[in-house]
Order: structure tokens, then C-alpha cells, then sequence
């Protein structure tokens, strides 16, 4: 056997192994490796596709993750539109619809089912072949955003019966567990944490980088067919039972009631067991089964006269607060949170809400003692409504001045509604310094993410930054789940990370108010980090984009004796100090653009990146200080103001002309 054709039967065990696993995964629950060994076969299959592209399919599992998805959504109209639902919050709006239905049809049958709380999406197969996934939008334009689909995991990329076309409709979600998971994260990383897991699977789907939806772990419900070709339905139980034999993830449970009486019982008993499901729904739909008398029922111009959606009201109880307990975020920020006598919400125990900052507690009157209402955030997340009744003997409560984690000082900027300790070597902030500094867009350490710096630090194999590059093959092969080969993978990446440019090392620090360009920015203009540290305010403050308050962010990180000796282990260790040379040429030099609407022949990234090369800068928003406005298609009110103040405007191959 040559070697293109072992090659060829290696590929094909890893496809079977791979769909097997993940179906394993997600769509059984029931997970036989660990995700270090499908991360590991997926890898390579990616090799061997890149040495022999004859040998990827169309259904290959590599199709998931990191597909190309263009800078703008291409638009996707619906031929079947994709219509909302009537909602009911009464048992009496049910009984209303019941009686409408009955007034065309005499004995319909209903099918009762979950509604889950995420994004609508529509698929499409050709010959067994998923070849577009898209949004709802308004119902009849949505957005193609297929490169992210192919991300979801339960999402068939070939049904298991060829069909010459069939459309599907689901809804995309985010898992509790996950949406947890994701919370936390961003809370270590003191980001701004979604609000519910609607939102959150949401924004994860319309990420311009589908390996970011990846990582995001969504999920699928498919509840509709849409239009099929090459198959005869009468029902609606029919098609669901006949979508989940092609191999798609169908809604979990679903109910044939024979009157409105056990519609009720349905909805109730799905009421119930809200709680307990490992996803979010926010209501249960019920629908006439018959696709014959649905036509007959027709619809209005909003909504289907055959189904409607009731929606479950939020729970509400009262508790007493217990306590206030005060936690330190990564860039210092205290923030309060609520101990409370336990309560069931949702069908499960809480007996902890955030309290956000001192203006909320001021804004509810909230002290030890309180009787208070609380409620579960989209099913989700605990938050406390209001004071039902408020200790006169106790007055509201005030967080403390000092850091509870370090003892160190307490301050509160101006427009700022947060309390933040000051001291960068704070032990609470350790682990989430850490994190950021591991982070994508920071140091980039490929396998340093969360939990294992979670274990690192536990162990105290980790207490700064500059620890991480003092890690031991042996010491971490030692870790229980990590093994030999985990451990040289992650001592090699953290090898590689030392050779990262400044503007990374930089961003990595964490120096409040200071991102990725601001990195860059200080990154060109000092060329080195001994320059950077005995700078003034004054002279950071010169560079464009920079205000004062920046500036002086700066100059007060590197104040601190323990940010330096922070610096000095850091170069000790072999980790890059210096900036790298971008600037090809300076036929840009000082100019400022800005870029606005669709290019065509260039995303707008690469159109800034080659502004940069030549000397020049780019700003989100047009000013005085604008030089030049590159307007692509559909550019809006940034070209306008560019016209108003007299501003140079430059069409897509205007800007060609000038970088050759």
C-alpha cells in the first residue's frame, strides 16, 4: 500500500472516530475520551488534509472549526419566511386560541414542546450536504453565517438519508453549564459578562471569527421543516420524529394533546422541570399538528394563526440578607456580593446575587438585615430587585476602604462607579493578572488557559507572571489529567511566547486603561521597554490617541517597585524587550485615516495594517485631526461628516493607487 492511499484509509478512521466521539459528546451526553484526545485526532487530520487537499470531504469534521467568514454578513432571503409566534401569559389566552382554532377546525390535535431561549437559524442540505446556515433577521432577510454553524458540533455536516433538498429551522443556545463557564471567564478576566445565555449564544454565532464561536460551545434544537424535497409529511410530530432519523438534534421532548385541558397539563408540567434542564427556555410552544389544517388556519401578517407561544412568568421570592461579602476582580475592582437565606428559584437553590458597585446598594437602600426580593436573571443568573423591608437598627451598607484581600488602599476614580484596590501585587488579583497576561490577544501561551492556571497557582508553582516561564516539565507532568506530553507542549509554548513582540508584553501587563493599540502605540514610539518605564506622563501623553489619564496610567504602573521587579525577572528569563520595526516607509508619516463602509478588494483590518506599514495611523472617528476618509460601499455617517468638515475622501481604488 503507497503512501497516499494509507493516508487515505488513516483519514477516513479519523472522520468515523471523530463524528463518533462527538456525537458521543454532544448529542448523548455520555463522553467516552477526553477532549485532549479528540483535539488531538482532530489535529491529525488537519495534517494529513493539508498534505493531500484530494482527501477532504465535504462532511469532514475539520469544516468546523476555523472556517473563513468575510468582514460583513452576506445577506440571505428566506424563500419560506421565518415567522414569530403569538405569545400568551395567561391560561385564558390559551383558551382564546383553542376557540379560534376550533372555529375552522373541529377536533384539533397539538403538539406541546419546549421553547428554547436562543437565536433562530435557518439549515440548508443539498444531496444529503449542508451547504448554508443563516439567521432569522426580520423573518425574510437574515445573515449568512454558515462558518459558524459548522462550528456547533450537533449540527449534522451529512444527513444520514440523501435528500435532493430539505430545509431545517432551530434555535442555537448556549448550555447553562457553558454560559457558567463563560461568565466566570470573564468575570477572571474582568470583562463584561453576558447578561443571560440568549445573548450570549447571540453574540457568540455573529462573531466575524468562526474559531471564536467555536470555543463557545454552542448547541442546537432543530423544531421546523421548512421546505423538503423528495419526502411526503402530513404532521408536525411526523417531521420531528422523521428530522431526528436524518440525524438532527430535534427539540429533547415533545407532545401530542389531544384538547386544550392537556395543552395546560403540558405547559405545566414543562413549568416544573424548567429548572432542572441543562438549557434556558422561556416558554412552551404549542402548535396544530396537521399541516393540512394549518393552511386551512392561515396566517396574519405578523404571526401563524396555528401555533402560539406561552411564556412563563419570572419567579420572584423573598429572603433575608444574611451578609455582604466583598471580592477583588483582576484590575482591583470590589465588587459586593449578596449572601442570602437559601432559596428555590427555576428549580434550583441560591443563596448568592451580585450587588454590582456602591451606587446600587446606595440606589436600593440595602443593608444587613434587609428582608429582599430576589429573582433569577433569564433563568440564570440570581439578582436582587428591591428592599421589601429595610433594618432601621442598621444603616446601608458601605464597602470598606481597604482591600479586603490585601489590606491596601481603596479609591474610586472620577465617572467611575467602581471601588479599586491599588496595589498590583494584591493576591485576589493574582489569578486573574494571570489569565489576561496568558490571554489571545496578550502573551498568547497556547494551553494556558483558566483551569490550568487555576491548578499552576493552586500548587504554587505560579505566584507571578514571570513564573510561568520558570515552569518544569516534570513538576507539571506530575499534575493529575496532564501527562508528559501536555506538559512539553505547554513548556514549549511558553518558550515561544518569549519572542513576542513588546506591544504584546505590554497589553499583557494589564496597565489599566491600556488595550492592544495602545500597546502598539507605546510599543513604536519607545522601541523598548527600558524607555517606556522612565518616561514621563508628559511625553506618553504627546502620543496621538493618548490623553492624560492614560498617560498617567502608565507612569503610576511602573511607580511601583514591584511592577519593576516584575520587568527585570521578565528580561531575566529571556522574554523580549524591545519593539519589533513595522514601518516600511514613512509615505504616510503623520497622516491619519479613517476607514469606513464595505471594501471590496481588502478588508478594512488589512487596509490599516498597510497604513501602518507606511508610516501612517488609522482612528475609529472622523475629527479635524483626519487626513483621509477610505469610503467602501455603503459607507454611512462617517463619510457624511468627512464631506461636512471639508475632509479628503478616497474611493477603494484611489487608496490602491496611492500604496502601490
Amino acid at each position: 500500500m503507497n503512501e497516499f492511499d494509507k493516508m487515505q484509509q488513516r483519514a477516513k478512521e479519523l472522520r468515523d472516530l471523530l463524528s463518533y466521539h462527538s456525537k458521543r459528546y454532544y448529542e448523548m451526553d455520555a463522553p467516552e475520551i477526553e477532549d485532549f484526545e479528540y483535539d488531538m485526532m482532530l489535529r491529525e487530520l488537519e495534517e494529513i488534509e493539508a498534505k493531500y487537499p484530494a482527501l477532504i470531504t465535504p462532511d469532514s469534521p475539520t469544516h468546523r472549526v476555523g472556517g473563513k467568514a468575510d468582514g460583513q454578513f452576506t445577506p440571505v432571503e428566506h424563500v419560506v419566511p421565518m415567522e414569530s409566534l403569538q405569545d400568551a401569559f395567561s391560561f385564558e389566552e390559551l383558551q382564546a386560541f383553542d376557540n379560534r382554532v376550533k372555529a375552522v377546525i373541529d377536533t384539533p390535535v397539538y403538539v406541546v414542546e419546549p421553547k428554547i431561549d436562543g437565536l433562530s437559524v435557518s439549515l440548508e442540505y443539498e444531496n444529503g450536504l449542508f451547504v448554508r446556515g443563516s439567521t432569522r433577521g426580520d423573518g425574510r432577510i437574515g445573515e449568512d453565517v454558515t462558518a459558524n454553524l459548522r462550528t456547533v458540533k450537533s449540527i449534522p455536516l451529512k444527513l444520514n438519508t440523501v435528500l435532493p433538498f430539505i430545509e431545517v429551522r432551530g434555535e442555537v443556545y448556549m448550555p447553562k453549564n457553558v454560559f457558567l463557564d463563560l461568565t466566570r471567564e470573564q468575570e477572571l478576566n474582568g470583562e463584561k459578562t453576558f447578561k443571560n445565555p440568549r445573548n450570549a449564544a447571540a453574540g457568540s454565532l455573529r462573531q466575524k471569527n468562526p474559531k471564536i464561536t467555536a470555543k463557545r460551545r454552542l448547541d442546537i434544537f432543530l423544531f421546523n421543516i421548512q421546505q423538503i424535497t423528495g419526502k411526503e409529511l402530513n404532521g408536525h410530530k411526523e417531521s420531528l420524529d422523521y428530522i431526528k432519523g436524518l440525524g438532527f438534534n430535534t427539540v429533547p421532548f415533545y407532545k401530542e394533546c389531544r384538547n386544550i385541558g392537556e395543552v395546560i397539563e403540558e405547559i405545566n408540567r414543562i413549568g416544573e422541570m424548567r429548572g432542572s434542564l441543562p438549557f434556558d427556555i422561556d416558554g412552551a410552544v404549542v402548535k396544530v399538528d396537521n399541516f393540512s389544517q394549518r393552511e386551512l388556519l392561515g396566517s396574519t401578517s405578523k404571526f401563524p394563526k396555528w401555533a402560539i407561544a406561552f411564556k412563563y412568568p419570572p419567579e420572584e421570592k423573598e429572603t433575608t440578607l444574611l451578609d455582604i461579602e466583598i471580592n477583588v476582580g483582576r484590575t482591583g475592582v470590589l465588587t459586593p456580593t449578596a449572601i442570602f437565606k437559601p432559596i428555590s428559584l427555576a428549580g434550583t437553590t441560591v443563596s448568592r446575587a451580585t450587588l454590582h458597585n456602591q451606587d446600587f446598594i446606595n440606589e436600593k437602600g440595602i443593608s444587613i438585615g434587609d428582608k429582599i426580593i430576589v429573582r433569577k436573571a433569564g433563568d440564570i443568573i440570581p439578582e436582587v430587585l428591591t428592599v421589601s423591608w429595610h433594618n432601621q437598627e442598621k444603616d446601608i451598607y458601605h464597602i470598606p476602604d481597604i482591600c479586603p484581600s490585601c489590606g491596601g488602599k481603596v479609591t474610586r476614580e472620577e465617572d467611575e462607579a467602581a471601588l479599586r484596590c491599588c496595589n498590583p501585587d494584591c493576591p485576589n488579583q493574582l489569578l486573574r493578572n494571570l489569565i489576561h497576561f496568558c490571554s489571545r490577544d496578550a502573551m498568547d501561551i497556547e494551553g494556558m488557559g483558566t483551569a490550568v492556571l487555576e491548578i499552576l497557582v493552586e500548587k504554587g508553582l505560579i505566584r507571578t507572571a514571570a513564573d510561568i516561564f520558570t515552569l518544569d516539565k516534570d513538576e507539571i507532568s506530575k499534575i493529575e489529567r496532564m501527562g508528559e506530553k501536555s506538559a512539553e507542549n505547554l513548556i514549549n509554548a511558553t518558550e515561544n511566547a518569549k519572542s513576542n513582540d513588546l506591544s504584546r508584553l505590554i497589553f499583557a501587563l494589564g496597565i489599566r486603561h491600556i488595550g492592544q493599540k495602545a500597546g502598539k502605540l507605546l510599543s513604536d514610539k519607545f522601541g523598548s521597554m527600558d524607555k517606556l518605564m522612565n518616561s514621563s506622563a508628559e511625553e506618553i501623553a504627546q502620543i496621538d490617541g493618548f490623553g492624560t489619564i492614560m498617560a498617567e496610567s502608565v507612569t503610576e504602573f511602573f511607580s511601583h517597585p514591584e511592577s519593576r521587579e516584575l520587568i527585570e525577572k521578565l528580561k531575566a528569563l529571556g522574554v523580549n524587550m524591545q519593539g519589533k520595526e513595522t514601518v516600511k516607509e514613512n509615505r504616510f508619516d503623520g497622516k491619519v485615516f479613517v476607514l469606513t463602509g464595505t471594501l471590496t478588494n481588502l478588508k478594512r483590518s488589512e487596509a490599516g495594517k498597510i497604513i501602518e506599514s507606511l508610516g501612517g495611523k488609522t482612528s475609529s472617528s472622523v475629527s479635524k485631526k483626519t487626513d483621509y476618509v477610505i469610503a467602501g460601499e455603503d459607507a454611512g455617517s462617517k463619510l457624511q461628516k468627512a464631506n461636512e468638515l471639508g475632509i479628503t475622501v478616497l474611493s477603494e481604488e484611489e487608496f490602491s493607487k496611492m500604496i502601490k
